[in-house]
């Protein structure tokens, strides 16, 4: 073991090296003259809360983990074909069956089997990548290949905050998450409705929650697949928002939905009206199985995983029979239940493996896949922060195109919380800075910096540092690097209470992107005029 001795000699040279880096930073470029802005391209304007990566979606070039060898993955492949023409899945729309049944697959009831051939044909016809472009072009981005975007939690019906604790959503508390949505440069697209505003009524709920989500942000939307008038009203209020005609919204995807399967093996009719819906209009549909291992699933992750492939490729095919390559995806929402109270857990082990596994599946049918930043935590602690980091590792080492939930989530998806959105933008903009390719040129091996330095000296004050310095790491506008003595003189804030005080200045200082002022108008205009006509209706 190291001796207390070799311990403190460790510090000394801390001490040391920071007194060289002290004496550098002095001897660098004037303040006046350095470069605005944080250290790795991060970008901090006037009045800027915080310093943040620049807008870009990264790219994930590393290999991907693959648990499977070939012929694990044949196994999936033919275990889902079995599941596919021996047992069937169940869909629950009339047209969707007399589509399949059209199509030569074997109808009983609402029980539809097809074979392995027309499975293969029809999921060939899915583009392996595609584009989706809001009302900002510039804010446009590819779901596919090795790009990989984050958005917003989604759906849940509680949301928290340190001050005011846990609580019902309202249009107030969806409207503060769509402005961290917007805000936030490493969230790429804007989900489902990140809380629900349950003071709205169902019936228009819809409306006013794509109103403001097209208002307060200039990013991808979504829309539920709950009925036709919400499909088709979102629709229409994308196409106003992105001043198109009818053909041009048509032409190229400018939204999407994600439906999830009623596991297990079956499709429920609102899910698939709206996907059917936007097939019609080139609009692309995740396909999103909830598959929990051992409750709605085979408690093996093969088994789960095999299951989850046969449901979404089930409703795939059903979306290129409707509009053949029309974008698709497929997603993994694959995880496992505590089996001593049957509650979901995420962030596992088995959520890990799972999503990997699913990677492989959907590179082999060549689909853009989609998972989850998903956890179980109650609070924005230590268990929150490791189950979504875990998460977060499972999509990145999947290879996942589209990450869901990727900031807020918390309760296994019951709750958004506000200081839990602003943790997961740090940890995502850690996976984002990692997943930067590593150069390996001349001057990036350094040889003539450690010629220049020798063995006597330090690289604080070296040329190649010094040019290199402002840019060379990640710097964090949440984690606390300084040392005990200062984090406990400055009143030893924790993690929860630092993000608590971010989100609130955010806000504070929030500027909507701009809109032009006709296509505001004409937005609440419909919306209005939806809301005469009775919006959707409900079972209220």
């Amino acid at each position: 073991m190291p001796s207390d001795e070799a311990d403190t000699g460790d510090i000394s040279q801390i001490e040391t090296l920071q007194d060289a880096l002290d004496k550098a930073t002095a001897q660098a470029e004037p303040p006046a003259r350095r470069r605005h802005g944080g250290r790795a391209g991060n970008v901090r304007g006037k009045g800027a809360v915080i310093t943040q990566l620049p807008w870009t979606a990264p790219v994930n070039s590393d290999r991907p983990t693959e648990p499977l060898g070939e012929e694990g993955v044949a196994a999936v492949h033919n275990g889902a074909m079995r599941i596919l023409e021996e047992i069937g899945i169940e869909f629950l729309h009339p047209d969707a069956l007399e589509i399949l049944k059209k199509a030569g697959c074997i109808v009983n009831g609402q029980n539809v089997r097809m074979e392995r051939d027309l499975v293969m044909e029809m999921v060939a016809r899915a583009p392996s990548s595609f584009t989706i472009t809001p009302r900002n072009p510039a804010r446009t981005i590819t779901i596919g290949g090795n790009h990989m975007v984050f958005g917003n939690v989604s759906s849940p019906p509680n949301c928290s905050d340190l001050d005011r604790g846990r609580r019902p959503g309202d249009r107030e508390s969806y409207r503060d998450f769509i402005k961290l949505t917007q805000y936030f440069n490493c969230i790429h697209f804007a989900g489902g409705y990140p809380v629900e505003p349950v003071d709205i009524h169902p019936s228009v709920r819809h409306l006013d929650c794509l109103f403001d989500k097209l208002v307060l942000t200039d990013k991808v939307v979504h829309a539920y697949s709950l009925g036709k008038e919400r499909v088709e009203d979102v629709m229409e209020m994308v196409r106003i928002a992105g001043r198109l005609t009818h053909e041009e919204f048509d032409a190229t995807p400018h939204m999407y939905t994600n439906i999830n399967s009623s596991s297990p093996l079956k499709h429920d009719y609102p899910m698939l009206d709206g996907a059917m819906r936007l097939a019609r209009r080139g609009q692309p549909t995740i396909v999103t199985p909830f598959t929990l291992a051992g409750a709605m699933a085979p408690v093996t992750i093969a088994g789960a995983v095999t299951q989850s492939v046969a449901e979404a490729l089930a409703a795939i095919v059903l979306i290129e029979l409707i509009n053949p390559g029309c974008p698709v995806g497929m997603g993994t929402f694959t995880s496992n239940v505590d089996m001593k109270t049957g509650a979901p857990a995420f962030g596992t082990p088995e959520y890990m493996r799972a999503t990997q596994v699913s990677g492989q599946m959907a590179r082999f049918y060549k689909l853009p896949l989609r998972a989850s930043n998903a956890c179980a935590a109650n609070s924005p602690d230590a268990q929150a922060a490791w189950e979504s980091a875990f998460s977060l590792w499972a999509a990145v080492s999947a290879g996942v195109n589209m990450v869901y939930h990727a900031a807020g989530w918390l309760e296994g998806g019951l709750c958004a919380s506000y200081e839990k959105f602003v943790m997961d933008c740090e940890t995502l903009q850690q996976m984002m800075v990692y997943m930067r390719p590593v150069t390996a040129g001349e001057d990036d091996v350094a040889v003539e910096a450690v010629r220049e330095v020798g063995p006597n000296g330090h690289f604080f004050g070296a040329s190649h540092t010094q040019r290199r310095y402002e840019t060379a790491f990640y710097s964090p506008f949440l984690s606390d690097w300084s040392n005990y003595e200062n984090w406990r003189d400055r009143g030893s804030v924790e993690t929860p209470e630092r993000a608590n005080r971010i989100w609130k200045r955010i806000l504070e200082e929030f500027e909507a992107p701009p809109i032009d002022a006709d296509v505001a108008d004409e937005l609440a205009a419909f919306v209005e005029r939806r809301k005469r006509e009775g919006g959707a209706p409900t079972d209220f």
